[in-house]
């Protein structure tokens, strides 16, 4: 991982990795993440997460804490 994507979102659906991402900027990450729950939030038991991989801290989950 390179310093500057220090921001992972992924996506789960059925208990399956589906897509993930890396960004630099927690801003675009957030936008990416609302736009992911409304793109695929439909799958079957979808969970969207975002953590900061540099502290590795959990910043958001969909849908609640995991």
């Amino acid at each position: 991982m390179k310093s500057r994507d220090r921001f992972h979102l992924t996506l789960n659906a059925a208990g399956r990795p589906v897509i993930h991402g890396w960004w630099g900027a927690e801003t675009i990450a957030r936008l990416k993440f609302s736009s992911w729950i409304g793109a695929y939030g439909s799958m079957p038991n979808a969970r969207v997460t975002l953590t900061d991989e540099q502290d590795h801290t959990l910043l958001a989950s969909w849908p609640g804490p995991p």
